[in-house]
């Protein structure tokens, strides 16, 4: 029997905390530890998870299968907390997704873990492959704008150029200030646009960073890192 996992979507006031939405999925987790061998200052995944510049985009649509889970273990909830104080643009986007339930039946889809830990990676979930869900592109909101900065637990919006994130978001696990924007970078150095973090059910993202991976999905940098079973979220409400 599939279990599920509960996200509740936390809006961060400068006076203040208001519950804002929820997510309720069902979790692919491996019978096996959720943690393990890695310290502070992780070995790097490829190239560093290619400095982490092309990790976190929208995966072509035609390299995703809409499985649902079939097994599974309940491992508790995971509360984000948004902030929509320092990052309201990309704050509002994802609770608009929540709003007019486009995140049924979405998933967890990917999962770019350092090789043989869950202590270092990200896990990224959205509407691939469901593109008819989407809303228009926002405008990209920089870490050098907003603040924010991509620590361990951190939800940010994946996109290919700045300002064509939609609905596809991810997790980091492990710090990674590399997705930060760095104005010193040559090339496209806007980073990613943090908008939140995860404040409790860490262990459930790691137990979605250790589920088992596909050998034949996904191409380029994301052969290896799509979900065998993408972890499917069943729908996702605003808390009254």
């Amino acid at each position: 029997m599939p279990s599920s996992v509960e996200v509740l979507a936390q809006e961060r006031f400068e006076g203040g905390q208001q519950c804002a939405g929820r997510l309720l999925g069902d979790v692919v987790a491996a019978r096996q530890r959720l943690a393990a061998h890695v310290g502070s200052d992780p070995p790097p995944l490829p190239q560093r998870l290619e400095a982490a510049r092309d990790h976190a985009v929208a995966p072509p649509q035609d390299q995703q299968r809409a499985l649902d889970a079939a097994t599974g273990l309940a491992v508790g909830p995971i509360v984000i907390e948004v902030d929509r104080a320092r990052a309201p643009v990309t704050a509002a986007n994802f609770l608009r997704y929540v709003d007019q339930k486009r995140l049924d039946g979405a998933s967890f889809y990917r999962a770019a873990a350092s090789p043989g830990s869950t202590e270092y990676g990200l896990v990224q979930f959205g509407l691939n492959p469901l593109p008819q869900r989407l809303l228009p592109p926002i405008a990209h909101e920089p870490t050098t704008r907003t603040g924010l900065t991509h620590l361990s637990g951190t939800i940010s919006l994946a996109r290919g150029a700045p300002g064509t994130g939609q609905g596809d978001f991810f997790i980091v696990v492990g710090d990674m200030p590399s997705l930060d924007a760095d104005p010193k970078a040559s090339g496209d150095n806007q980073g990613y646009a943090a908008f939140g973090r995860v404040v409790e059910g860490m262990d459930v993202v790691r137990a979605v960073l250790a589920a088992p991976i596909s050998p034949t999905l996904g191409s380029g940098s994301f052969r290896g890192q799509m979900l065998a079973a993408p972890v499917r979220i069943t729908s996702a409400r605003r808390e009254p």
